[in-house]
């Protein structure tokens, strides 16, 4: 073993900048809280280990040799990185440090998930978020290269094959269940109904861009021998069912987003059904097995779901862009 493998520790490197802020080695074992021979003996096995002085001596004051410049140079550096790799650790280990990156689905408002987020934030204040919005394959992709911890997202999603995917690759919890509702201008349906798709096979539609969950669900709705008319693409919510109002177009959006502007809606010529054979699907959080592991991981989804037990609203709780 080199000799140097028992000298260059934490410890005497700690000592030697000591030594150096103060060029004094009464003042820096007293502020180190040793003794000053146990100083000049640690400073002594680095000069051993080195194999050159690092300290020179003008009368009585201290002064740094070229070695000693170096090895300065060399101390902070070797301590940055233990102290990262110490902190990087204790930040994997600790429930209440360390950064968490959320993507969420770029067709989502998360006002109330940000709620959360504060006064999680006031609890734990060492716990930072990067959060960004990506379609659903830029979710995948980040999830599958770990470049994001938790995706909030849309459950099922046929961007890939989620069900072995997220057998063995990920864990998913839902948040809540949610479907599709058709705004149409058809006079001969009734409010709250439910309707075959050769109802609405005639119709123009204003919707979704093609890379946002519900276009993709409804083309798969209607097969693919009916295609949909869709003259307009809106990523808006709001500002589809304004378009929607203003011409003969029908739109389709979710039932949370529904439940959540009831009223306004209601007052618009729009009359909202259901379509017959669609299901469900959920808002969903999804994060690789693994991260559970991570102290900071599980303290916020328990954090979570502890706020969400306190909001019986939910349809409020991640409803789509206004």
């Amino acid at each position: 073993m080199p000799k140097t493998d028992t000298i260059l520790s934490a410890k005497s490197l700690r000592y030697f900048l000591q030594l150096i802020d103060t060029m004094n080695y009464t003042q820096a074992a007293q502020i180190l809280g040793i003794t000053q021979p146990a100083l000049t003996q640690q400073v002594k096995k680095l000069e051993h280990a080195i194999g050159a002085p690092l300290f020179g001596q003008m009368g009585k004051k201290l002064y740094l040799t070229e070695a000693g410049k170096e090895m300065e140079s060399a101390a902070v550096e070797l301590l940055n990185t233990i102290n990262g790799v110490v902190s990087d650790i204790q930040e994997y280990t600790q429930a209440d440090k360390g950064h968490i990156s959320i993507g969420i689905l770029n067709t989502l408002n998360t006002s109330i998930f940000y709620q959360f987020l504060h006064s999680f934030n006031k609890k734990y204040p060492d716990v930072t978020f990067t959060i960004d919005y990506f379609d659903r394959k830029e979710l995948w992709r980040r999830l599958d290269t770990n470049l994001i911890d938790l995706a909030i997202m849309y459950l099922p999603d046929n961007t890939k094959k989620e069900e072995t995917n997220l057998r063995h690759q990920y864990n998913h919890q839902n948040i809540r269940s949610d479907r599709l509702i058709i705004l149409t201008h058809k006079n001969t349906v009734e409010a709250g109904k439910t309707y075959p798709v050769s109802r609405f096979l005639n119709r123009k539609w204003v919707a979704y861009p093609d890379d946002c969950y519900l276009t993709p669900l409804m083309k798969e709705y209607f097969g693919k021998k009916n295609e949909l008319n869709i003259p307009v693409k809106i990523a808006s919510t709001k500002e589809m069912i304004q378009l929607a109002e203003g011409t003969d177009y029908d739109t389709f959006i979710t039932q949370s987003y529904y439940d959540s502007h009831s009223k306004e809606i209601e007052d618009s010529n729009l009359t909202p059904v259901y379509l017959q054979g669609e299901r469900e699907f959920h808002i969903s959080y999804v994060y690789r097995k693994g991260k559970l592991e991570i102290p900071r991981m599980q303290n916020l989804l328990k954090e979570w779901e502890n706020f969400l037990a306190k909001h019986e609203d939910f349809s409020k709780l991640l409803e789509e862009v206004k």
